[in-house]
This record gives C-alpha cells, structure tokens and sequence, in this order.
C-alpha cells in the first residue's frame, strides 16, 4: 500500500482507474466501459479464465456476487500495477554495506586488463541501449516471461499463417504484451482491412507485441534490481 500511494504517477494512475471504474459504473453500454480493463491490464484479462463474472447467468444475486467480485479482482490488479509504478518511479539512494561489498571482491586478471585494453570502445548511443535493455535479459522473472512472449507469439504467427482457420490465436500475444499491445492491434486492423495487405496485418500485429513485450520485460528487470536493492539494505 505504501508503495501503491507513495508517489504521484502511482496516485495519478488509482486516480484515472477510479474515474473509469465510475464511468464503467455509470455507463455500462458504452465504449468507455473497458477502460477500466484497459488500464489494469494484463492481469486483468486473467478474470477470463474465472467460472463467474459479467454476464454471469442466474438471479439478482448471483449478478450481484459475480460484479462485485470482479470488481474487487480490478481494485487487486490496480494496486498491484500501482505498486508496481510506485517502485519503479522510486530513486534509489541505498549504497551497499561495506562487508557485503567486500564479501564479493573483484579481481582483475592480466588478461582482462588486456582484453579491456584491446577492446574497441563502444558508441554512447550503443552503451545506452545497452543499458536500457539490459533489465530485460539480467534476471530470471524479466527472461522468463520474454519465452512467454515469444512462445505466444511464436503459436500466433503459425496459426495465422499455416493453419486454415486460425480462431482467437491472436488473443495470446495480446494478453501477454498487454497494455500496448492494444496500440499494436489498433495499429494493424487497418492493413487487414485491405484485402492485397492482409498477409501484411499479422506481421505488423507481431512486431508491435514483440516491442510491447520488451518493454514489459524492462520494466519487470528495473522492479527486480529495486527489490532487490531494498533487500540488500542493512537492519538498522
């Protein structure tokens, strides 16, 4: 909780999720109704695969329980993606102790002086990448769910290229690279629409979810090293 309201993108963004959970609330059959899925993406989708929901059939009851608990798996998914802002906004000003520190000492060989010494030195622009794309591939949450992506994806081109009816094989990719995969699929539903540039909509569809998922991945690497920054901090 603190972490979910201790800095002002995270209390911005329970702000803008509270404005569309009362306009989904208030107006239930328009197209601003999902922006509360939206913003709480991706584990929001996840209530997909629960047995009862919106739309559930039954009495007056039942309805009720069914909306209210997926009300209440929104507010979840909110908190955590607030949490998750709240970390990453953090700056880290926790410098490691001394014996942990010396526990790990480093010792430069002759070769790597050398190799140091020999090696060409890499553009700025480069060592920026680098550095920026670095949280996605250090770390085993942020690697982890790059296979996800790529396993989705990879199942999404196949379907959509080799099988003959490739179904909702798109919804995959989509899940996992959730939120800007919505822009990725906004972006290629135009090309499908035309029909000598179809082939060309679920590559384009590919290649915005492929981005998506990077940067999900760097933003999941950047909340493991803070986390682990903060268990690095010495017991006062």
């Amino acid at each position: 909780m603190a972490l979910a309201t201790g800095s002002w993108l995270a209390r911005g963004y329970l702000a803008a999720f509270a404005l569309s959970l009362l306009a989904m609330l208030l107006f239930p059959e328009s197209d601003v109704a999902s922006s509360s899925l939206l913003l709480t993406a991706p584990l929001s989708f996840l209530a997909i695969a629960f047995p009862f929901g919106p739309g559930t059939e039954g009495g007056g009851e039942v309805q009720a329980v069914a909306i209210g608990f997926w009300i209440v798996w929104l507010l979840l998914c909110a908190f955590v993606n607030a949490a998750v802002l709240g970390v990453l906004i953090r700056r880290s000003t926790i410098v490691a102790p001394p014996n942990l520190r010396e526990s790990f000492p480093r010792v430069s060989t002759t070769s790597e002086r050398e190799r140091a010494d020999t090696a060409r030195p890499a553009s700025p622009r480069s060592q920026r990448t680098r550095a920026l794309l670095a949280p996605a591939v250090d770390n085993w949450l942020a690697r982890g769910y790059l296979v996800v992506v790529a396993a989705s994806l990879g199942f999404f081109l196949y379907a959509a290229y080799l099988l003959p009816d490739p179904g909702f094989a798109g919804i995959w990719p989509l899940m996992t690279t959730a939120p800007l995969s919505i822009v990725a699929l906004l972006v290629a539903s135009p090309v499908e629409w035309a029909s000598s540039l179809a082939w060309l909509s679920p590559l384009i569809f590919s290649a915005g979810a492929a981005l998506s998922g990077l940067l999900n991945a760097v933003l999941l690497g950047r909340l493991v090293r803070r986390l682990r920054v903060r268990e690095a901090r010495p017991s006062v």
